[in-house]
């Protein structure tokens, strides 16, 4: 069996669910990052299925990262103290199977798992609207229900995003504008697998049933559109990661920008967006001294927000990336937080990300959670 962790250092595995080809699911360079952090931090750390996780037994069957092979061993470990969350999709999760063990986690005597669920789009808009110190940040979201709401909410706002309750990375997203002075009154863009596709409707019922024939079964928000600030007509949006420490606080680990490719609709690295510099962007639109002040209330913000989406959610969550835009009044909106964030390409916020899991890790083991 792998060796123990140093003493007063909690056994960390990671979870994510089986794969019949491949033995388990998820992004393999990112899990092969956590693991050699944690050997260098002095953590025992390994990956583990939702089906190998018994949670009765003195040790289980996890995968170890072999770097100098490249390659994944099976082995036996002792079972954790504490299961980070990385189940990659929301179907998995959703599997009844799937759900019933991390019910049974969140119940145990000695282990403990931080964030427990992907987050629903819908459901965080109704958690943020809730306080006033978060509020003034939510854009006017609605749950997308008929031809009828859609034309009121274009009265209020002549530009709307739809989005997918439970999309991921873009998928699915579309936006629409209201242009009276024009024969075509809607036009609505969609965002699909590799381009965006444009449609011209001459009333709301056209523009309907385009919406409902893309969105298919899936359940949509009908949100205000923002103008963000852009560079060259190219608007961008910040990424900010935030995490729980080794004291068990939120605390910024980075903020990154992302800049929209020339005709995508959103800023995602793969439609086109490119990483950017916050400050770099924020200085060449508001000067410096302005550039300073808005990512200091761009941070600021992000953690008010993270510590009203906790206390909503009721679980205990250790991380989480989140999409925040800025106008070109130097406003600051919150667009998406995402519970198993990606990976962050700037290399001092990968290594500080990797790390706090650990740390936090502790913090959980010695607090009881």
């Amino acid at each position: 069996m792998s060796g123990a962790s140093q003493p007063n250092l909690p056994i960390v595995a990671i979870l994510t669910i089986d794969d019949d080809k491949d033995h388990f699911r998820g992004n393999r360079s990112n899990f092969a990052d956590l693991l050699l952090t944690a050997k260098k931090m002095g953590y025992t750390s390994y990956i583990i299925t939702i089906k190998d996780l018994k949670l009765q037994a003195k040790r289980v069957i996890g995968y170890r990262y072999v770097a100098d092979k490249d390659e994944w061993r099976q082995e036996w470990f002792p079972l954790p103290h504490i299961l980070y969350n990385r189940i990659p999709q929301r179907e998995d999760e959703m599997q009844p199977a799937v759900k019933k063990k991390l019910q049974d986690i969140m119940k145990h005597p000695t282990i403990r798992m931080f964030n427990p669920t992907f987050f629903n789009k819908w459901k965080l808009y109704k958690w943020l609207n809730k306080s006033n110190a978060t509020r003034p940040y939510i854009p006017h979201t609605l749950k997308l229900t008929n031809a009828e709401q859609l034309s009121k909410m274009l009265h209020l706002h002549s530009y709307l995003f739809l989005k997918p309750v439970s999309g991921k990375a873009g998928m699915g997203i579309m936006t629409l504008r209201l242009n009276l002075n024009n024969g075509f009154k809607y036009r609505l863009r969609i965002q699909d697998k590799s381009k965006n596709i444009s449609y011209n409707c001459t009333s709301i019922s056209k523009l309907w049933s385009r919406i409902i024939k893309q969105a298919g079964t899936a359940k949509y928000i009908v949100q205000q559109g923002i103008a963000l600030a852009s560079i060259n007509k190219r608007p961008f949006d910040l990424r900010a990661l935030i995490q729980k420490t080794e004291q068990g606080n939120w605390d910024i680990t980075g903020v990154g920008a992302r800049l929209a490719g020339s005709a995508s609709i959103t800023t995602h690295v793969p439609r086109g967006g490119s990483i950017e510099d916050p400050s770099k962007l924020l200085t060449s639109l508001f000067g410096e001294q302005g550039s300073a002040r808005i990512l200091a209330r761009i941070r600021n913000t992000a953690l008010v927000l993270a510590r009203q989406i906790e206390q909503e959610a009721g679980k205990p969550l250790g991380e989480m990336s989140m999409d925040l835009g800025v106008d070109a009044a130097g406003g600051i909106w919150f667009f998406e937080a995402n519970a198993k964030p990606m990976k962050f390409d700037e290399p001092d916020i990968r290594k500080r990300s990797l790390e706090r899991v650990y740390q936090y890790s502790t913090f959980l083991m010695k607090s009881g959670g």
